[in-house]
């Protein structure tokens, strides 16, 4: 994975996170949370409320979880957390680093790639660590956080439930809608650029007709050879594939190629993020990628 960290003595003192979400006035008695990014930050306060203090490491669309570079800043709040989320699987391994360096041997650590149950070293290809685009997962991790709020505040297990039923019963309508989408697309082509939704994209019916090595590239930042680029390129003038999904938040002339190419071809493009955009929530924003896929097709 693309990852780097930097630690900045001289941040050592900072009271804040640059860059990242935190209270106001912190509530000495609420449960702090700290997540590798927004995604988690805020599934953790849909079902902590105001029982929660939640800070979310990275929560700028701009920002490339990848290529973050930790601080000591971001490790002072990780000092102080009673709950980690992690996303695992490669993608956010500063994370951890941090935290081990943070002197933080009580907190918990939920590392959602684990949770997942998933292969993470399967026979063929690479495991795909964007797992908080599959809702299954998302609700696994959800299941997850009530246990560990309610083993902190037992008095207020009981909202904590209560939160996740309703958080839960919009997964549900998600996973509905996905259903319904899988019967309608019956096995389209979908090309990527990045594998960033393929959890989604598989649960909804689409099938990924994308050249493995164009898109392992794009994540990984390295080159992509002519001959990968002029497959996925004649993906849209062959009729391949129906449907570009395009990660907006990881760019370069390569992708660019692609994202013309499909426009050029009367293509559908649908734009995604790895990150949360700035003023949404988790389940409005994966309405907003299902409502995309379903105009799309439509």
């Amino acid at each position: 994975m693309r990852t780097s960290i930097l630690l900045s003595a001289a941040a050592i003192t900072a009271l804040a996170l640059a860059g990242c979400s935190t209270p106001s006035e912190a509530d000495s008695s609420a449960i702090t949370i700290v997540t590798s990014t927004n995604v988690y930050g805020d599934i953790a306060e849909s079902i902590g409320g105001d029982l929660v203090e939640v800070t979310s490491i990275i929560d700028d669309p701009s920002q490339d979880p990848h290529s973050f570079e930790g601080s000591a800043r971001v490790q002072l709040a990780l000092s102080k957390a009673d709950i980690v989320i992690e996303n695992g699987g490669g993608y956010d391994e500063w994370a951890g680093t941090l935290l081990a360096g943070a002197d933080n041997e009580d907190a918990v650590v939920l590392n959602v790639a684990d949770i997942s149950g998933y292969d993470q070293e399967p026979a063929e290809g690479e495991f795909n660590e964007h797992v908080w685009y599959d809702f299954p997962t998302v609700q696994k991790l959800v299941d997850e956080i009530v246990t560990e709020l309610s083993t902190l505040d037992p008095d207020n297990a009981g909202t904590f439930e209560d939160n996740a039923s309703t958080f839960g019963d919009g997964l549900a309508a998600l996973e509905e809608r996905e259903a319904t989408l899988a019967a309608t697309v019956a096995g389209t082509g979908v090309a990527i650029t990045e594998p960033v939704p393929l959890y989604l994209l598989d649960a909804s019916g689409f099938t990924n007709v994308t050249p493995e090595e164009f898109s392992e590239a794009i994540e990984e930042g390295t080159d992509v050879s002519a001959a990968v680029l002029s497959e996925t390129v004649g993906l849209f003038s062959s009729d391949t594939a129906a449907l570009l999904v395009y990660n907006e938040q990881t760019t370069g002339p390569e992708t660019e190629q692609v994202l013309n190419a499909a426009t050029d071809a009367g293509t559908p493009v649908v734009a995604v993020t790895e990150t949360m955009p700035s003023g949404d929530d988790y389940l409005g924003w994966m309405s907003s990628n299902l409502d995309g896929l379903e105009a799309a097709v439509s």
